[in-house]
């Protein structure tokens, strides 16, 4: 009876995930009448079968994010929202001040915003954000080293981490592949996750812009919590109840107008 009454649970813990889009460890030991160690396992064989994704304290129902195309075949999609959170974005960077941005495509529309500042210092590991502020003269570009990821012309791994060693700054603005309450932020490219956790750590104010298609998506490999984002910068056409969740978890959101 054993076996059968394992793989009931099982299949009622995917329905309540699938209604709710999430479950915790506690709640599912109270409801079934068992260990957590117990609900651990059938989370752990659930997520071995790819319908469940692990997080912290439970699981998330695994909705994959799909494949992205190239930064540069991704700049007009969404571009309104994009440059609204761009200029949005900006206005958050002050003359003076030592920043790191990185790659993507919302970060991209962030440099237009910039290059009459003064007295600015801007690191990056993006050659689309360098390339934008090469004639910008208020502007000091400092580029990493490293591999270049040609789809998202990204300089990533060792050599990009290494230099980070180098460098300090006052904020970090980051673009993200997707971003989930229960999952964090996640990324689909292993070789990038070391170098996005590493720049988060370069300073305590984490700015992360996003549009709206970038959440409740999961993507393969867990960069960091949803809580250690200081500020995040989004578009009007986020969900209601999702902007309330941010807030209440203790983020300073956003919501950048088209």
């Amino acid at each position: 009876m054993a076996a059968p009454l394992k793989e009931e649970r099982q299949q009622q813990i995917l329905e309540i995930a699938q209604d709710s889009r999430q479950v915790t460890v506690a709640d599912l030991s109270r409801r079934f009448g068992v260990s957590e160690v117990t609900i651990r396992r059938d989370l752990r064989a659930l997520a071995e079968q790819g319908a469940l994704r692990r997080a912290h304290g439970g699981a998330v129902l695994a909705t994959d994010a799909p494949p992205e195309p190239p930064v540069l075949h991704r700049m007009a999609q969404a571009r309104r929202y994009k440059e609204a959170i761009g200029r949005a974005a900006a206005g958050l960077i002050a003359d003076g001040e030592s920043v790191f941005i990185g790659s993507g495509t919302t970060t991209a529309y962030i440099v237009s915003h910039l290059v009459d500042r003064e007295n600015l210092t801007v690191i990056t590991n993006a050659l689309n954000v360098a390339t934008g502020l090469a004639t910008a003269e208020g502007v000091t570009v400092v580029v990493t080293g490293g591999m270049m990821r040609a789809s998202e012309l990204s300089l990533v791994g060792h050599i990009a981490e290494q230099s980070l060693h180098e460098v300090r700054v006052d904020k970090v603005i980051l673009g993200m592949r997707t971003i989930s309450l229960e999952a964090g932020m996640t990324n689909d490219y292993l070789p990038e996750v070391m170098t996005d956790r590493m720049i988060i750590e370069m300073a305590p104010k984490l700015i992360v812009v996003a549009d709206h298609t970038k959440f409740g998506k999961v993507a393969s490999a867990y960069i960091a919590p949803v809580e250690r984002i200081t500020t995040l910068v989004t578009d009007v056409e986020i969900d209601p109840s999702l902007l309330r969740r941010l807030r209440e978890a203790g983020l300073r959101v956003i919501v950048a107008e088209a």
